[in-house]
Order: C-alpha cells, then sequence, then structure tokens
C-alpha cells in the first residue's frame, strides 16, 4: 500500500512544536524608581490573596485608601538607592542567570525568566515560549525556600494562564531546594569566598531571610522550618572552614509589614541588640534571595549598616546572594538539568 503525506489546506495555520522552554521566575519589582511605578507594582503584590490572607472586603480599603497612597513614596526612596543604568537590580540579575544558563544549556533549550509581579510577566513569557515552539517548559520559581505567599503564587498565575490556552504545553516546575546539596555546596562556596574577602574578621554572621506573619507559620506552611533547615545545614558546612572558626551565628527574619506578629527574632531589632551588647564586627548572609534586591541592597546594606553602627558597632558587611556568581550558576543549571531528565 503507498502512503501518501497529507495535503493540509492552504489556510492551516503554521504552529510550531517540539521545542523545551526553562522560566525562571522572581518575585518582581516596579519598573522605575519613581512612585507611580511604585504604586502599579505595590498594588498587584498586595492584592494577592496569597500575600496578604485578609478578606477582600476587609484589605482592600485598606490598600486603596491608605497604603497606596503613604508606601510609594517611601518605597520609591527606597529603590532610587539601588537602581542602576541597567535598571532594577532584580530583574537585571534574574536576566543574566537566565542568560548563563541558556549558555550552559545550549540551542535545543529556550530559557527565559519573569516576574510574578510586574514586569515581564509569567504570561508574557508564557506565550513568547509557546509561540517559539515550546511545548514543554520547566517553570524554575527561584525561592530555594517554599512559601504560599511566593512559591505558591508562581502556580497559581501559571494556572490562571494555562487555563485561557487552547494548546497547553506539558509542565514541570522546579521544586523547593532549600536543603539540597547543591544548593548548600554554593553558598558555603560563596560565602566562604566573600568572608575571606573581608578587612576584618567577623565575630557574628546573622543568617537574615525574608519574614512572614507568624500566623502563617501556625496554619502549616513550612516556610519557617525550611529556613531554619537552611540556616542549620549552611551552619554545619560553614563552621568547618577556617574562615568561620570562632564565629556566632544567628538566624533572623527581615521586612516586617503591619501590626500583625511576624516571625521573629527580627533582623533590624537583632541588629541593634547585638551593637549594644558590644559586638564590634558583623557580617549578614542572605540565603533565602536568589538574586540581591532591595531588602538586601536597601534594607540591609544600608539601613541595617544604620542600625548596627548607631547601637556602638564597628565593622558591617552583607554579603552578595549568589546572583550570577560562579557557585551560583552551577547550582541552578544543575537543579534545572536534573529536572529537565527524560526531556533532554
Amino acid at each position: 500500500m503507498t502512503w501518501q503525506k497529507q495535503r493540509l489546506p492552504n489556510d492551516h495555520p503554521s504552529v510550531k512544536s517540539g521545542s523545551i522552554g526553562v522560566l525562571l521566575v522572581n518575585l518582581g519589582t516596579p519598573d522605575g524608581p519613581d512612585p507611580v511605578s511604585v504604586k502599579r507594582y505595590l498594588k498587584q503584590f498586595l492584592s494577592d490573596p496569597r500575600v496578604i490572607e485578609i478578606p477582600k472586603l476587609a484589605w482592600q480599603p485598606i490598600l486603596r485608601g491608605i497604603i497606596l497612597n503613604t508606601r510609594p513614596q517611601r518605597s520609591a526612596q527606597a529603590y532610587a538607592k539601588i537602581w542602576t543604568d541597567r535598571g532594577s537590580p532584580l530583574a537585571d540579575i534574574t536576566a543574566r542567570q537566565a542568560e548563563a544558563i541558556a549558555e550552559d544549556l545550549g540551542e535545543n533549550v529556550v530559557v527565559d525568566y519573569a516576574m510574578r509581579y510586574g514586569s515581564p510577566s509569567i504570561e508574557q513569557r508564557l506565550g513568547e515560549l509557546t509561540e517559539k515552539g515550546c511545548d514543554r517548559i520547566l517553570i524554575a520559581p527561584m525561592y530555594p525556600q517554599y512559601c504560599a505567599a511566593t512559591t505558591a503564587t508562581v502556580f497559581d498565575e501559571v494556572a490562571r494562564v494555562l487555563g485561557q490556552m487552547r494548546w497547553q504545553p506539558a509542565l514541570r516546575f522546579v521544586p523547593p531546594y532549600h536543603d539540597d546539596p547543591a544548593y548548600l555546596d554554593a553558598l558555603s562556596d560563596d560565602l566562604t569566598r566573600q568572608v575571606g574577602a573581608l578587612t576584618f574578621r567577623p565575630e557574628v554572621m546573622l543568617i537574615s531571610f525574608h519574614g512572614m506573619p507568624q500566623r502563617t507559620l501556625e496554619q502549616g506552611d513550612p516556610y519557617h522550618c525550611h529556613c531554619h533547615k537552611t540556616a542549620r545545614l549552611l551552619r554545619e558546612r560553614l563552621m568547618m572552614r577556617p574562615e568561620f572558626e570562632g564565629l556566632r551565628f544567628e538566624t533572623t527574619f527581615q521586612s516586617r509589614f503591619g501590626p500583625a506578629q511576624w516571625l521573629e527574632p527580627a533582623t533590624d531589632t537583632t541588629l541593634i541588640a547585638e551593637g549594644e551588647k558590644g559586638t564590634q564586627r558583623l557580617v549578614v548572609a542572605a540565603p533565602g534571595f536568589a538574586a540581591d534586591c532591595v531588602e538586601t541592597l536597601e534594607e540591609l546594606a544600608l539601613e541595617g549598616r544604620d542600625e548596627f553602627l548607631e547601637a556602638g558597632g564597628r565593622e558591617y558587611a552583607v554579603l552578595d546572594c549568589l546572583n550570577v556568581s560562579a557557585s551560583g550558576v552551577k547550582m541552578i543549571d544543575s537543579l534545572i538539568r536534573r529536572e529537565l531528565s527524560g526531556w533532554i
């Protein structure tokens, strides 16, 4: 029997397929360090019910009537202190992480990045990846520790976008990697390198994570436990290295917002307490952030320095996040290759 190739009608749409996509996702950033851009970003961010777990009828009047009329001006000033000629540090670093991973994975995998809030959006990037023929896409939330207010919101948004698609790609998600040896090894190597380059020998290292309301722990969110496990495993690795001999480690939580009880101890009050009790040389690491952002570059590096020095401290440093360091890129690459197993 002779088989003939099926002829498509002249008006049949051309659809690309057969490619693999990888999408790195981080939290988000305003488009600029000005109050209008910050207000637009905060409105989207603080309207997410995963982020603010207050009934909408009670929360929206507070958000629109008070917060969006006061906070954007203060936040814009913080962003202005860290903005560069490449724009937002978080977006710039995440873009360069994607570029580095794309270079490692080669031309058979399309790698891009998105912001959960702000630009470029998950919706935009998923559309672009499918237009490039990606019918298998790996979503990589850049949050080592799982939290409903971060990791779960990525799942929510991806599901929302896919709900509008006729031809949906197959999906995989990079799981939380708070205790992954590749992540801990990368942190250990990079922090050792940075501490070794300091002009002083620190007495104390704060391992600072982004805070969450206390009720998230009480409701079963694993974030608090993930943070403490990361801190414990990281501390065990660092204590074996001569650069950290005699160093005291403390785990803290930063970025409190609103009147609710948040996870403790708080980073800012700990910095003040350390200075007041005589600690002279202190260093801060922020392993929960995959890329430096306003919380590390302004809150920790600038506000934190003032708090510690005014309380009596003398030497202070905030260590870089993994960013696009050799250790950091190698770690992300290994996680992604593992999750792409069977696809590449």
